[in-house]
């Protein structure tokens, strides 16, 4: 079963941060990997608790399920992406 992707606003100004070839890796790893299974990525605790993250490399894809499918909510370096 595959689940519907929906983007907020927000992770578009993420992705223009990020290289040309760097964006187009997180876009078919988010569109492939977890529109198929969102069980790959690993629950967040304390202040993030109900969210999930997927690791790309050095980026992370924080996300949360809905009932209408994955919203994905952040997209950026790991240094960066939890502030």
């Amino acid at each position: 079963m595959t689940y519907k992707i929906i983007y907020k606003s927000s992770v578009e100004r993420d992705l223009k941060k990020l290289a040309k070839a760097e964006t187009v890796k997180v876009l078919s790893k988010i569109e492939n990997d977890l529109s198929n299974n969102p069980e790959k990525g690993e629950p967040l605790k304390g202040n993030f608790q109900g969210l999930y993250r997927y690791r790309i490399g050095d980026y992370r894809v924080i996300y949360t399920k809905t009932v209408d499918g994955i919203l994905v909510l952040r997209v950026g370096h790991r240094r960066d992406v939890y502030k």
